[in-house]
């Protein structure tokens, strides 16, 4: 029988994974929890109404199709039983290997207040997305029927926990987004209303740029609008607002982007007290103490040539796949170590204005943001997604329009506030009142 060999996740590096294994002599099956791929660095256009979910997601089963000798499984892996060589499904199934890759990615840390977790969604899945565009949304609706100054302005007031790269560029986008559409679409509110928080625990945002990026970041935010709050912790978060210190700020939406942890995969090797939830990996990703079994991305604790773990990243993830795959194909007696190969390390603020960082020099402004958007679109999962984003992003820039401004029927949740009945003027013809 040819040799199984089973990956666990469908992200950005086990797909790369199996991708190298297609067409070969293996028995591949990939496991995961969800049906799709997700080009998770997008998330936030979602979540602030300038791309659909589609954009940026495509069925697994679809990516792999063409590949003969690999099977998808979409279920919910609960165990590894090592000795018998086998993976537990939830539900009592059970899938056999002879080689095992996990990469199961990483999800968003709450620092042991998984309480929070509904108040403050983050930026990791399509529900969690829809969940805080539904909440954007609905909070501009709720402001134009309010009758009360102070009752608007708590409605259009957003926090953003988490000075990394998706909290700056969900906190940019949403000021830019809040703007355009009340300046547009609305009549009862003011730009002047509208409030964006962004809150870093550290002492800056963007922490792992260059200091001169920094700076560009956090005065582009400031000039388009953005509260950048530094050194200050969040003490309790509600559905209706936070507590920052010693005050508490009502909102209409929070966002979560304040750190991540890896996935729970280490317990299934009995790894409980790996730091961060990784689990060690030797230079050929191989997990150590474990002959058969292979962990990457934001799941591995791989140390690069600066002896610092690697950050988790696509790019990171993708290259790892891309090795493993090669070398489980080769099956080298004496494989060469992986090496990290950085090609950069970006973050986008607003329209015309980005941040690329590769170490030896920098690039910030309208260029960075031009080279943040091709990149992202050749990271697509393929070349209809490719189009149809740059088509999108085109028509988007020239008009400033956002498509996918839909609030669906039924509540996901959202700001926790009683609108009370209001007599709306009447409007003349002409749209003089």
């Amino acid at each position: 029988m040819p040799e199984r060999i089973l990956i666990i996740g469908g992200g950005f590096g086990g797909l790369a994974c199996a991708r190298e294994l297609g067409d070969t002599e293996y028995s591949v099956t990939v496991i995961d929890r969800r049906n799709h791929n997700l080009f998770q660095p997008l998330l936030y256009q979602v979540a602030t109404a300038a791309l659909s979910p589609a954009d940026i997601a495509e069925p697994i089963r679809k990516t792999l199709g063409r590949y003969r000798n690999i099977n998808m499984i979409m279920a919910e892996v609960v165990g590894i039983d090592v000795q018998r060589q086998l993976v537990q499904l939830e539900g009592g199934d059970r899938v056999d290997y002879d080689r095992l890759v996990i990469a199961t990615g990483s999800e968003y840390n709450y620092f042991g207040r998984d309480t929070w977790r509904d108040n403050a969604p983050g930026m990791k899945t399509i529900h969690e997305a829809r969940q805080i565009r539904q909440r954007l949304l609905s909070s501009f609706e709720k402001a134009e029927r309010a009758h009360n100054e102070q009752e608007k302005r708590n409605l259009l007031t957003y926090v953003v926990i988490g000075g990394g790269p998706t909290g700056v560029e969900m906190a940019g986008a949403i000021s830019e987004l809040g703007r355009f559409m009340i300046n547009r679409d609305f009549r009862n509110i003011q730009p002047d209303q509208l409030r964006v928080i962004l809150i870093e625990a550290g002492p800056r945002i963007l922490a792992a740029f260059q200091e001169k990026l920094i700076d560009y970041a956090r005065h582009y935010l400031e000039k388009i609008g953005v509260e950048v709050r530094t050194g200050e912790r969040v003490l309790d978060v509600r559905s209706y607002g936070v507590t920052v210190g010693s005050e508490f700020i009502r909102t209409g939406c929070v966002v979560w982007g304040a750190g991540v942890k890896a996935s729970p995969a280490h317990r299934w090797l009995g790894l409980d007290a790996v730091p961060g939830g990784r689990i060690p990996v030797d230079p050929q990703l191989q997990v150590v103490g474990h002959r058969n079994i292979f962990a990457l991305g934001d799941t591995a604790d791989f140390t690069g040539t600066d002896a610092k773990p690697l950050p988790g990243l696509a790019q990171v993830a993708k290259q790892q796949g891309v090795y493993l795959g090669r070398l489980l194909k080769n099956q080298s007696a004496d494989p060469a170590a992986f090496v990290f190969r950085n090609r950069g390390n970006t973050a986008v603020i607003g329209r015309n204005a980005a941040i690329f960082d590769f170490g030896k020099w920098t690039l910030k402004g309208r260029a960075a943001w031009f080279l943040w958007a091709f990149v992202h679109v050749y990271l697509l999962i393929n070349f209809e997604k490719r189009i149809l984003v740059s088509v999108q992003w085109i028509w988007r820039y020239l008009t400033r329009q956002r498509g996918a401004r839909l609030i669906e029927e039924g509540s996901i949740g959202g700001a926790d506030v009683t609108v009370p009945s209001v007599v709306y003027p009447v409007t003349r013809p002409g749209g003089v009142r």
